[in-house]
């Protein structure tokens, strides 16, 4: 929201019904109420049926956009990170759009749903704001639309959850069924049978494990719900909150806006340096800075295992003596390797593999906490879980 926006009370997602039957514990996590964590389970509970079995996640205020129109292809082009003429229909990116400095502006998935027809799913309402300014800027003939009213979701993920979601979901004989779904690819199907409500299924997650992520109309949320509920009991399917969600994301080195990156952070200090198609012919917002920081790199974004059993937390400086030499931007407590470890963005000097650093507490000298500095991600390193 920019700050001229008008005021809106916290509200309630279309699948607020079937959580709030299971947790009083809700947070508001941009502008939406979602559960933190769910009565007789908790966090660590959570954290290992994701890890083990299969969890189901409100995730439901993240943004939306649908961006149309004969220039689409164009606009995101000249804005995002991504090589978007490279994109096949029905393929998912992860990308960035970022500012002229190189700072980033929000990450997110982008989808091709057809020639002129893209859906960009990030966690900033200002990045619609933002588009539409640059297609007026740049005089193309596309429309940002928000969808996030119209279109709500849940993640689906662990290891489980092929088949949880290939017992529930319907697909055309020419589309690609469930069971065959390839990572960052999506298709549309039906809730049940031919005749269900239409729902959009993506091979996507923010957690480091096999999962999906399923888009549906409000109106057909409980509906959806409830199909996949009944059918992941067998399974050992659990509702998951945000707290666990967050142990995962880090476990697995995934980065989170206003943590590992924000305006002033580029995507190679964020640790996204994928996302930059530099080959690209077009230019794009930011090119020119983020190629210059890319090939002088101040900053760099790694792993650190803490020795002991205290937690860093985020804004926690790190220290060579009385050296900073950067600063911690998430950390938790690992239940599946039995550590403490953090995210932290380091100066270059001091961020190879290897090098013995301290975590500053109190005033960053009173007290400190040793650490290593290790490569990311901490939890399965060739990420053949994601990809099984």
């Amino acid at each position: 929201m920019t700050p001229d926006s008008e005021l809106k009370l916290t509200r309630e997602t279309a699948f607020h019904p079937r959580t709030s039957a299971l947790t009083r514990d809700f947070s508001d996590y941009r502008g939406y109420w979602v559960p933190n964590a769910f009565d007789n389970l908790g966090p660590v509970k959570e954290y290992f049926a994701c890890r083990e079995q299969a969890t189901i996640m409100d995730l439901s205020p993240l943004r939306k956009f649908e961006i149309l129109g004969p220039d689409a292809e164009e606009l995101l082009q000249r804005t995002s990170t991504r090589d978007v003429r490279r994109i096949a229909v029905g393929q998912v990116v992860y990308a960035a759009f970022c500012y002229e400095s190189g700072g980033m502006i929000d990450d997110g998935t982008l989808f091709r749903l057809g020639q002129n027809n893209f859906r960009w799913i990030g966690g900033d309402d200002f990045v619609g704001t933002w588009l539409r300014q640059q297609c007026t800027d740049l005089g193309l003939k596309a429309q940002v639309k928000s969808a996030t009213d119209q279109l709500h979701n849940f993640a689906l993920q662990g290891p489980n959850s092929r088949r949880i979601l290939e017992t529930v979901i319907w697909t055309p004989t020419a589309a690609t069924p469930i069971a065959d779904l390839a990572r960052f690819r999506f298709v549309v199907g039906r809730i049940g049978d031919f005749n269900g409500p239409t729902v959009v299924v993506s091979r996507t997650g923010y957690t480091g494990e096999l999962g999906f992520e399923v888009w549906c109309h409000p109106k057909d949320a409980t509906t959806l719900w409830d199909a996949v509920w009944t059918a992941g009991q067998p399974h050992g399917l659990k509702p998951m909150g945000m707290a666990a969600l967050d142990i995962l994301r880090i476990e697995a080195g995934l980065v989170f806006a206003g943590y590992e990156f924000d305006d002033q952070t580029d995507p190679f200090e964020a640790g996204i340096g994928f996302v930059v198609d530099a080959g690209k012919e077009e230019d794009f917002v930011g090119k020119a800075a983020i190629l210059k920081r890319k090939a002088a790199p101040q900053r760099r974004l790694v792993g650190l295992e803490m020795i002991g059993n205290e937690t860093a937390a985020h804004g926690d400086g790190v220290y060579i003596g009385r050296s900073k030499i950067g600063v911690v931007t998430s950390a938790t407590r690992s239940p599946v390797l039995k550590k403490n470890i953090a995210l932290a963005r380091l100066t270059t000097e001091f961020a190879a593999p290897g090098t013995e650093v301290e975590v500053g507490k109190l005033d960053g000298h009173q007290k400190r906490l040793p650490a290593t500095v290790v490569t990311l991600p901490f939890y399965d390193p060739q990420r053949s879980r994601v990809r099984s």
